[in-house]
């Protein structure tokens, strides 16, 4: 069975959206879950955090930022193309009822899996703070989309481009110390960004859920490639996750391996081409 997209929308130089034809994951899709994709037959399975899905009309939402082999061969796929594989919903949906005051915060490409997050808070009736962080006003994605489902919206970049200038961090001890009281954080993005928000809210006794979204293959957590040391314990993040108490996670650890496969990335697409097929080696 193919996978046709219905629409493909570049959101900035460097991340793209697509919308796909999958009726039977978009009935049973929650915040948190994801899908794993082929593009053709010869294509690596890659991870994909669900970025929205509608019922009614049996799409899922996907959001890529070029980064490697797959994500480069993704983006030369058009809308009314076919996807080989499209496999979901995987891994276990955010709890999210009964949170009363939650600060949801995306780092870069994290902004969209954020953003089912806090549109589903919303929807339960919670005050959500939503706080993103980009390098640059050029690479800010999905901020109407986030003003209609947040109580307060904050966008910050690196270089102050769009007028409020810092990182996620010091807009987030900002609220804190005038006074907001938050249930819980919800922090999606960088493995550093994601670190120095738990060790932020752990001062303050926050309640802290990260999403982790380490190398994955087979989803069902036979591979053990997605493994992730949360309080002492092996846990997988395609059967376990991806979500997880930031406090309990091995930082080090966690990003040590994100780098494991960095050299084979990069010599995937040592010839600027990243054709379709031609290797399969983590994205």
């Amino acid at each position: 069975m193919a996978y046709k997209v219905v629409k493909k929308q570049v959101l900035n130089p460097q991340i793209f959206l697509m919308e796909v034809e999958a009726p039977l994951i978009a009935r049973k899709a929650e915040p948190g879950q994801f899908i794993i994709l082929r593009i053709d037959e010869y294509g690596e399975r890659v991870p994909f955090t669900i970025a929205d899905f509608d019922r009614e009309e049996g799409t899922v939402t996907i959001i890529v930022q070029i980064v490697g082999k797959t994500t480069r061969d993704l983006a030369q796929v058009e809308a009314g193309d076919e996807l080989q594989d499209f496999a979901g919903p995987l891994g276990m949906p955010t709890p999210l009822e009964g949170k009363k005051k939650v600060a949801v915060i995306g780092g870069g490409l994290g902004t969209a899996i954020a953003y089912p997050q806090a549109k589903k808070l919303h929807k339960l009736g919670a005050d959500v703070t939503v706080i993103t962080g980009f390098r640059n006003k050029e690479l800010v994605i999905l901020e109407d989309e986030l003003k209609k489902v947040s109580s307060k919206l904050i966008v910050a970049t690196d270089d102050g481009s769009n007028g409020t200038q810092g990182f996620v961090t010091d807009m987030l001890q900002k609220e804190i110390e005038a006074g907001e009281k938050f249930d819980e954080v919800i922090a999606i993005g960088p493995l550093v960004m994601m670190k120095f928000v738990c060790k932020l809210t752990e001062k303050y006794d926050i309640p802290t859920t990260v999403s982790m979204n380490p190398v994955m293959i087979d989803g069902t957590g036979m591979c053990g490639g997605c493994r992730v040391i949360v309080d002492g314990e092996t846990k997988f993040a395609c059967v376990d996750g991806p979500d997880f108490d930031g406090h309990k996670i091995d930082w080090d650890s966690a990003m040590k391996r994100g780098r494991m496969f960095k050299e084979y990335e990069e010599k995937s697409c040592e010839d600027g081409h990243c054709r379709i097929g031609r290797t399969n080696t983590a994205d």
